[in-house]
């Protein structure tokens, strides 16, 4: 994992680390680093979603200027 890794290659990666812990097959050491990992890339994502969302949240108006507009979660 790496900072250039894309939004969607991050979410790939949570998404093999969620599958695998689901197994339940692995021993309980890789399970935790797994687990850590998965945390992080939680975060990350978590992050990155925020991130996009004050941006879009942001509109130019008529006049050029910053105008805030309000997301609701529906």
């Amino acid at each position: 994992m790496t900072e250039a890794d894309s939004f969607e290659d991050k979410l790939k990666q949570l998404e093999l680390i969620v599958s695998a812990l689901e197994k339940g097959d692995r021993p309980l050491e890789s399970a935790l680093t797994d687990f850590q990992q998965g945390v992080v890339l939680a975060k990350e994502l978590q992050r990155t979603l925020k991130n996009a969302e004050d941006t879009l949240a942001k509109v130019m108006d008529d006049e050029g200027q910053l105008s805030d507009l309000a997301l609701t979660n529906e």
